[in-house]
């Protein structure tokens, strides 16, 4: 990644918080590394180094910022943007591949050597998929040391390391304090109430029209998976090492997210597909821009400004969502899957607690479960899905090759290859494809113009709107189309 220092500078004199995750501050005279808008006194020229990475900068041997926490900065919106190698290894590190398989489980999933890969990482962040997942570790380590009473060596393992050894230096080095310090540090703040329980705060960029994917996810939300309520998100998560839940309330500057997890090493890719699903990494200042140089837009981005694309914590659950609604209404839709789940969650609390009633919650958290998987859709009965037989066997074929492995629906897949293997599978379409690709592949650049809902926007807006020249006018909104999907949708 090119980084002009001069550019770069004036950021950190400014203090911009639209850089926060672009890149990273190094300071040589103090040893420390910063986020672009931290309120320190800007350091003089000769004493800056800029990085694409904060495993970059602890690499150069600097310790994290205490004030500015640059660990805690949104990501970079150039993993949404790029489809590349690096983009999806980026994706997939964030989303723990690298804590669960190693750097060869993630080069086998992205088709490359190892040494390739450490090449390719190292020339564009400044470090390699290990030193990259370390410091995601020592993020981790440090939220759960300040938001729950665990041991450490209950810590070291839930955060991802081997050893309590390796747990120790990694913090040292990186924050300039022993863990226990830093529990010290938290001063008498309580953790929260219950095992497993841990509250956060997500970053983002502003502006985030927080209503907007409220309305959006509140009008599609499933019973038994997913709920808004009081101006808060609530869902369950299917994770890779067990079940969790989150309920997500967007605040000033931050969505307040509280997750109660299973098995706390999913804590990483729990708050990976949260801030996926919320589009909390995106870059709204460029992409309002974009679009509102449009003037039949430019009204809708004055008074809507930061419209994010809600995209999904679970690639065959938007899936078969997508597969569901394809020609029907959200509400029809709606009603199809909560069929579906309805028939999965009886058959389930049947067998766990006979004497329960079918559906009644065990807990505040317990009403709310992940969505089904592959395997899940594969046992249910025909009784179970309530729809036509064609559709039917298409959403078994998508679980057959999720399961086999002939189509990954991962964050982090390579997406016009995710695209074509969908293509090739029975009653899937090039809208159900490009929607997934939106929204579970995070393509930003999709534009739906098939999709009765946005020619009937874009006819309210005075735009074209039959497809063919709707995707000519459309070539003006590039790269971030997705993001004028959204916004048709709403005009209409």
């Amino acid at each position: 990644m090119e980084m002009d220092f001069e550019r770069c500078y004036r950021a950190v004199d400014s203090r911009d918080q639209r850089f926060d995750g672009w890149f990273y501050t190094g300071v040589t005279s103090t040893g420390i590394y910063c986020r672009p808008s931290c309120p320190a006194i800007t350091p003089k020229r000769q004493n800056v180094r800029f990085f694409p990475s904060a495993a970059a900068a602890q690499g150069a041997g600097l310790r994290a910022c205490r004030r500015c926490r640059p660990d805690a900065a949104p990501g970079s919106p150039l993993w949404d943007v790029r489809a590349d190698v690096v983009g999806r290894a980026m994706r997939l590190i964030a989303d723990g591949v690298v804590d669960r398989d190693g750097v060869p489980g993630l080069a086998s999933r992205l088709g490359y050597t190892e040494r390739h890969l450490h090449r390719m990482l190292s020339a564009e962040m400044g470090a390699g998929p290990l030193a990259l997942a370390r410091a995601q570790r020592a993020q981790t380590a440090r939220i759960l040391i300040e938001t729950t009473d665990l041991a450490m060596a209950e810590i070291a393992f839930a955060a991802g390391f081997g050893s309590v050894r390796q747990f120790n230096d990694t913090l040292r080095e990186v924050y300039a304090s022993a863990p226990s310090d830093l529990r010290t540090a938290r001063g008498r703040q309580q953790a929260p109430a219950g095992a497993g329980t841990i509250s956060l705060r997500l970053a983002y960029r502003p502006p985030l029209h927080a209503r907007a994917l409220l309305d959006f996810l509140a009008v599609r939300a499933l019973p038994g998976v997913e709920a808004v309520r009081d101006g808060t998100y609530h869902r369950g998560l299917r994770l890779p090492h067990g079940t969790g839940q989150v309920a997500l309330t967007p605040a000033d500057g931050h969505v307040a997210a509280t997750l109660r997890l299973a098995d706390l090493r999913d804590l990483a890719p729990a708050v990976a597909r949260c801030r996926r699903l919320l589009d909390l990494d995106a870059d709204p200042a460029a992409i309002d821009a974009t679009l509102a140089a449009d003037p039949a837009l430019a009204p809708a981005i004055t008074a809507e400004p930061g419209i994010r694309v809600p995209r999904a914590v679970d690639g065959f659950e938007q899936a078969v969502r997508a597969i569901i609604g394809q020609q029907v209404s959200v509400t029809s839709a709606r009603t199809t899957l909560t069929r579906l789940l309805s028939h999965r969650v009886d058959h389930e609390v049947d067998e766990v607690d006979e004497d329960r009633t079918p559906g009644q919650p065990h807990d505040q958290w317990g009403e709310l479960r992940g969505f089904l998987s592959a395997e899940d859709l594969l046992g249910l009965p025909d009784s179970g899905f309530g729809m036509p037989l064609g559709r039917r066997e298409a959403l078994r074929g998508l679980a057959r090759a999720v399961v086999d492995g002939s189509v990954d629906l991962a964050a982090g897949v390579d997406r016009e290859e995710a695209v074509r293997r969908l293509l090739a599978l029975p009653g899937i379409g090039p809208w159900t494809a490009n929607y997934l690709a939106m929204r579970a592949f995070g393509d930003p650049d999709i534009l739906l113009s098939s999709d009765l809902a946005v020619r009937r926007g874009a006819a309210a807006l005075g735009l074209p709107d039959t497809p063919p020249t709707l995707d000519r006018y459309a070539e003006r909104w590039r790269p971030w189309r997705s993001y004028a999907t959204i916004r048709l949708w709403r005009a209409a």
